[in-house]
């Protein structure tokens, strides 16, 4: 079913700037990395993804060089003219971020490429090239747009995805600390919940889920008012609900209204009104980004390897657990209990 605006902001149609990346990164037979070198590469100025850049720069010392290509964004490049493309590449690379020469090289078992966010993951998937790839901080949703991608059906080069949400697990351990005995989690899901929900419905083996569907904008509210009185608390998933403002104020206001703690998977839920969330800082993905490639560079794969976003840290707003009555342990205790061997 096509979803209204609602639920369908995020698939808006890509931007000039994400057709420019791929036509600069289309353009590149093989982008000359050292023998021991790392390509980092990003479409968009996220601070966030800077924020990922820059400690994956910074804690290397005696491990690979760490180089970082960015496009800027908003020019239009037209894709038939490798020299325009070229010439793009080296004006519009972001001060400070060496270039380099566009020539081919043979690939090195210890030359990864990091392609950072969604719109450099495409870019990067559809450049051929043999050198591992990793893909890092996508959201779930992200991952399942690229998976039609042929890039991740085949098995000629070692992919990794590194997820920016840590798992699902850890968010209900994180649940089991703030509310103890409490089983019955309400969430409103729509289709493409399903990857979500499915992990979810996994490691939930001893929780009650009070499950409703949401197919469009306007069953939404209906969706909350039949799985608020059968639960204890709020879920919001990283998914189409939880990714927009609008639906995610949506939950945030039926649990509000119904004194009930609502729960997410990233700090702008938590500040937003949510009572908690486990989530994982650019700097502690950086740090898993550095193991994963290690072990990608170190050897073949068949099939993309998939990892959360681990460790997980833990944001709690304080305002909303002394309004809902509720003595919390400190963010740095809570974030032990969500990484202790479960």
């Amino acid at each position: 079913m096509r979803l209204p605006l609602l639920f369908a902001a995020r698939r808006a149609l890509p931007c000039p700037w994400q057709f420019a990346a791929a036509a600069l990164l289309a353009c590149m037979p093989a982008l000359a990395v050292g023998a021991t070198g790392w390509t980092v590469l990003t479409a968009d100025d996220a601070p966030a993804h800077a924020e990922f850049v820059r400690e994956l720069q910074g804690g290397n010392d005696g491990g690979p060089r760490v180089e970082w290509v960015r496009v800027t964004p908003g020019v239009d490049v037209p894709a038939a003219a490798p020299e325009a493309l070229a010439q793009a590449d080296e004006d519009r690379v972001t001060a400070g971020v060496r270039t380099r020469s566009i020539r081919r090289s043979a690939p090195s078992t210890d030359a990864v490429t990091v392609a950072v966010g969604p719109a450099a993951a495409r870019a990067a998937l559809e450049r051929p090239g043999q050198e591992p790839l990793l893909l890092a901080m996508l959201s779930r949703l992200d991952y399942e747009g690229l998976k039609p991608l042929p890039a991740l059906r085949r098995s000629e080069r070692p992919i990794g995805v590194l997820l920016r949400e840590p798992a699902m697990g850890d968010q209900l351990a994180l649940i089991d600390a703030l509310l103890p005995g409490k089983r019955r989690l309400g969430l409103v899901v729509t289709g493409e919940s399903e990857p979500v929900l499915r992990e979810l419905q996994r490691v939930a083996q001893d929780w009650q889920l009070q499950v409703e569907y949401a197919p469009d904008a306007r069953s939404l509210g209906a969706a909350l008012r039949a799985v608020v009185p059968r639960s204890d608390a709020l879920i919001v998933l990283p998914d189409l609900i939880g990714e927009n403002q609008a639906a995610t104020l949506a939950v945030l206001r039926a649990g509000a209204g119904a004194g009930l703690p609502v729960f997410g998977t990233n700090e702008g839920m938590v500040r937003s009104g949510g009572l908690a969330a486990a989530v994982s800082t650019p700097a502690q993905l950086a740090r898993q980004a550095r193991v994963m490639g290690g072990r990608l560079a170190g050897g073949n794969t068949a099939a993309p390897v998939v990892e959360s976003a681990t460790p997980a840290s833990v944001r709690v707003n304080a305002t909303v657990a002394r309004g809902l009555n509720l003595r919390l342990p400190t963010e740095q205790d809570l974030a032990q209990r969500v990484a202790a061997p479960r």
